[in-house]
């Protein structure tokens, strides 16, 4: 029984290789359709590769390192005589692509869920060439690849230096779960930032609302009423919609964040969260419907560049934020409990509701009740609200904040209704 078991489990694990192989070949194949001079490895190459890769695995470990060579010499000489064609070109992806197939196949012999995950993240590599390369070419300047080093060296560097441990007053500080929370907020900053460059001139305003409240909810809402407030290209209706989806985003993101602080809060917070989200989406499809008979629809008009999602110095100074916040929010309920805490979320949420979620939640079920956290985070998105209405009333007249703040009376409710029920 164990022996045809064993079978079993080795035929499925080759089948996986097989599958891996066969998805990368196609999408190769695929790609290189109307190319001249033809590729030499199509979707039976790469099929016959992968599984190659795994039977060299099943074998002995050196017998794949020597697969792995004889693939990569094979597909060096296909690259050079390549290069000898009339119209040569030169990348090398599908080479390239070769290897770690048959790399991949290796690794489906013994870690099958692990290769084939990692083979849909190359499929998708592999398909997003016109996309990737128009990114690369016409969106990235200079300083978005200076910001993207500077992101890594942020997540990647300085996290892993930092120690994991309690520090500090009342053992509230742990450098390396602050640096975490930071590197968090930046990367979801940077993906709004990202995607307003990528997509938002095609897919409208809506898309840059979205997007940008990623980088800076109340930034955007300040951006957007300016805009309203000067009468530019893009329409009066198509505005509120992106202001509010910059609220959705909040939302989104508050749920991220706080889940990195306290799993426990988030998971209490995720219900009222999606309400206040679904209230949102109602609010934003009737204003969307309402603005589609303009004469210039929410596609129109030239986008505005988003604010740039990270710099070194608004990093420190996040960090910074959330120190002191912490530090606030410990002592806080050192000498007033929940109480206490309550009120620190509250002045802090007029800057950054998130950075104050975080302190609040990070105190949950040690210092602090779950329920005094909960509420804790529903005083800081309210005081956040407000600063977005106060921006929202400077840049585009009291008639837009006055519309804003009815629009939001709903979502606020049902934010605030939710955190009622769970507490």
């Amino acid at each position: 029984m164990d022996g045809t078991l064993g079978t079993v489990t080795a035929l499925a694990h080759v089948a996986t290789a097989l599958a891996i192989g066969l998805m990368i070949g196609l999408e190769r194949e695929h790609s290189a359709r109307g190319e001249v001079p033809r590729p030499s490895a199509g979707a039976r190459t790469f099929a016959v590769t992968a599984v190659a890769g795994a039977v060299a695995a099943a074998l002995d470990p050196a017998v794949l390192v020597a697969t792995v060579a004889a693939v990569t010499v094979l597909a060096v000489v296909g690259y050079v005589a390549g290069l000898r064609a009339a119209e040569p070109d030169l990348g090398a992806t599908t080479e390239v692509a070769a290897v770690g197939t048959c790399l991949l196949g290796g690794l489906a012999w013994t870690h099958p869920s692990w290769a084939a995950a990692i083979a849909v993240g190359v499929v998708v590599v592999l398909a997003g060439k016109r996309p990737l390369h128009h990114l690369a070419r016409n969106l990235v300047t200079d300083q978005d690849v200076v910001d993207a080093l500077r992101l890594f060296v942020v997540g990647l560097v300085v996290l892993p230096l930092l120690p994991d441990r309690p520090l500090g007053p009342y053992g509230v500080l742990n450098p390396s779960r602050i640096w975490l929370l930071v590197v968090a907020l930046t990367v979801v900053g940077w993906v709004g930032y990202v995607g307003v460059r990528a997509l938002g001139e095609r897919t409208g305003l809506l898309l840059v609302g979205f997007l940008g409240g990623f980088v800076s909810a109340s930034a955007t809402t300040l951006v957007l009423a300016h805009r309203r407030r000067r009468g530019e290209t893009v329409p009066g209706p198509a505005v509120m919609p992106a202001v509010l989806a910059a609220n959705v985003a909040t939302l989104v993101q508050l749920v991220i964040v706080v889940s990195i602080a306290s799993p426990t809060v988030a998971l209490r917070l995720l219900p009222p969260a999606g309400a206040g989200v679904a209230v949102l989406a109602v609010e934003i499809a009737w204003l969307w419907r309402r603005a589609a008979g303009t004469a210039e629809g929410p596609d129109g008009g030239e986008q505005e560049p988003p604010a740039r999602p990270l710099s070194l110095t608004a990093t420190l100074s996040l960090a910074a934020v959330l120190v002191v916040l912490l530090l606030a929010t410990r002592v806080a309920a050192a000498l007033a409990g929940g109480r206490g805490v309550a009120v620190v979320a509250l002045v802090g949420g007029l800057a950054d509701a998130h950075a104050a979620s975080v302190a609040a939640a990070s105190l949950a079920g040690t210092v602090i009740t779950i329920g005094a956290a909960l509420g804790s985070v529903g005083l800081a998105l309210a005081a956040n609200t407000a600063t977005k209405l106060v921006l929202a009333l400077a840049a585009g007249g009291r008639r837009f904040a006055g519309q804003l703040a009815l629009l939001l009376v709903a979502p606020a409710a049902a934010v605030g209704a939710g955190i009622a029920v769970v507490l």
